[in-house]
């Protein structure tokens, strides 16, 4: 018989006797309740309601099957073969083990079929993702283009900025004097002056002889005359009244570079001939009348002449002033471009970390090739100029001139690497993890020493405990907004952006240490004796 209670009814509430394990009644409700599935062993009827008679009757069924054997030894006890369903609603729990059963087949079904389609899916995002990486990384050589040649025509402070300077470049005083000093000799007939001068000898009572050799000093009278000329022009290129004139007629006249890029002639800077020109006849005038001062009566007869001085020659000037205009329309755009572009390819990558840095790397390649790019065109642009251009002049124009594209490649490259850095510290690797473990206690040990000072954070801690990670997002937005709207930034801009942004996250881990501070020293033997003292 089974042991019953001080009441009477059986103590079948499933507690462990002192022989064994809660008594099973056999069926499989009994051991299906002992699962992780529903409880349908515990005595619940068709109704779902359980009572006192029912325990009875399964704990009666129970202790008639273990009648004249051994007690169980302790363990889990195992349906018998022969014993039936005692319990009620046992076909019931068996109907539904063997549906909850049929449903987790399913399940693990559809879980291998994800698997086994999820490698594919990978790959898909995969390349999707590198064909947009791939082609920001290109269109951000277009994008630095457009933006240098949209600034170099609508913004005349960054034009003069680049162009000033070429009036006290060396190399490009002497070509000028040289083309002042050509145009000057072009007007004056040497030969006549001579012819002048010998036959008011004669007039005079000179000896024939003597002006016969008047007559023969063309030769030498030329070349005084230009080396006079030469002397005045360079003491007019190489002043400080040259220079003023020189920004003053790129100031004026950078309207009218607008219409010659634009295929419209006029003004001071025109295009003819597959050459951009700057006229200096203004310079000649001044000559002129520096001569005229200086006491040489016949520079008086040199005409009004208008000479250009070549910026820029090229037989296919027509394709450049085509795409000039394209770049010119998507200047303002082309960032945005890129910036979508990269960002749809971060977002499509199945790993967006690796893929920022993907995408930050391909452009930092880019500006790469770009700088590589102007060097090589540099020295094929100087190898087709005009015979009679100077090498050295249109050296220093074409660097004027790409000044501000050479600094926007350094800007964009060092950016690009920056944030890949960034973003490569933020990963699971050892190197970023000791990293940003190094920091992190250095910073907790400050941290330490300010409380130990008496530094004492209230309730600003757990403010920022509480929001640390979106702080530290709003820090990277604020920092982006600003510096996409910096008017040109330098490369020295972004090495100090890089700084604050790291002061800022220095300030939110000092605020919030994630990483535990050095214990305090103990006190030593003798003082704690005293303090207890």
């Amino acid at each position: 018989m089974t042991p019953t209670g001080p009441d009477g009814p059986p103590e079948s509430d499933g507690r462990p006797g002192p022989d064994g394990p809660p008594a099973s009644d056999g069926s499989p409700g009994s051991e299906a309740g002992s699962g992780s599935g529903p409880d349908v062993g515990s005595g619940v009827g068709p109704a779902g309601a359980s009572g006192p008679g029912k325990e009875a009757a399964a704990a009666g069924a129970s202790g008639a099957s273990g009648l004249g054997k051994e007690p169980a030894a302790p363990g889990p006890s195992a349906p018998s073969p022969s014993a039936g369903p005692s319990a009620p609603g046992g076909p019931a729990a068996a109907g539904e083990e063997s549906e909850e059963l049929a449903a987790l087949h399913r399940r693990v079904a559809q879980l291998e079929a994800r698997e086994k389609s999820r490698p594919q899916h990978h790959r898909l995002r995969t390349t999707g993702s590198v064909v947009l990486v791939v082609i920001a990384s290109i269109l951000s050589l277009l994008a630095v283009i457009a933006v240098w040649a949209h600034d170099e025509v609508t913004d005349t402070d960054r034009f003069v900025a680049s162009m000033a300077p070429l009036a006290r470049n060396p190399d490009v005083q002497n070509a000028l004097a040289n083309r002042i000093t050509n145009a000057a000799i072009d007007q004056i007939d040497v030969k006549a002056v001579v012819n002048d001068l010998s036959s008011a000898a004669a007039d005079q009572g000179v000896p024939p002889r003597l002006a016969q050799l008047l007559g023969g000093l063309t030769g030498p009278l030329e070349s005084a005359l230009t080396n006079l000329v030469h002397s005045a022009a360079e003491r007019v290129v190489t002043s400080d009244a040259f220079a003023t004139v020189w920004e003053t007629a790129l100031r004026a006249g950078h309207a009218s570079m607008v219409k010659a890029l634009t295929g419209q002639g006029g003004g001071t800077v025109q295009l003819k001939n597959d050459e951009v020109t700057i006229d200096i006849g203004p310079a000649v005038e001044r000559v002129k009348t520096q001569l005229v001062d200086a006491g040489f009566g016949p520079a008086s007869k040199i005409p009004a002449v208008h000479t250009d001085f070549v910026v820029f020659s090229s037989p296919d000037l027509a394709k450049i002033k085509s795409g000039f205009r394209l770049l010119e329309v998507l200047g303002n755009w082309m960032p945005v471009i890129v910036v979508l572009v990269a960002a749809a390819g971060v977002f499509t990558a199945f790993n967006r970390r690796r893929a920022l840095i993907g995408a930050c790397l391909g452009i930092g390649a880019a500006m790469l090739l770009l700088g590589i790019a102007l060097a090589v065109f540099r020295s094929y642009f100087l190898d087709h100029l005009p015979a009679d251009a100077s090498p050295d002049a249109a050296a220093a124009v074409y660097d004027a001139l790409v000044t501000y594209l050479r600094r926007a490649v350094r800007v964009v490259g060092v950016l690009a690497v920056v944030v890949a850095l960034g973003a490569f510290l933020i990963g699971p690797s050892r190197a970023a993890v000791t990293v940003r473990s190094v920091s992190g206690h250095g910073v907790a040990a400050v941290r330490s020493a300010a409380d130990s000072a008496g530094f004492r954070a209230g309730p600003v801690e757990p403010f920022v405990r509480r929001w640390k990670r979106w702080i530290g997002i709003a820090v990277l937005l604020v920092a982006a907004l600003v510096f996409a709207f910096w008017d040109h930034p330098s490369g020295v801009v972004v090495f100090w952006f890089a700084v604050v942004v790291l002061a800022a996250f220095a300030v939110r881990e000092f605020l919030a240490p994630s990483y535990p501070s050095p214990p305090p020293a103990a006190p030593a033997a003798g003082q704690g004796r005293t303090a207890d003292a």
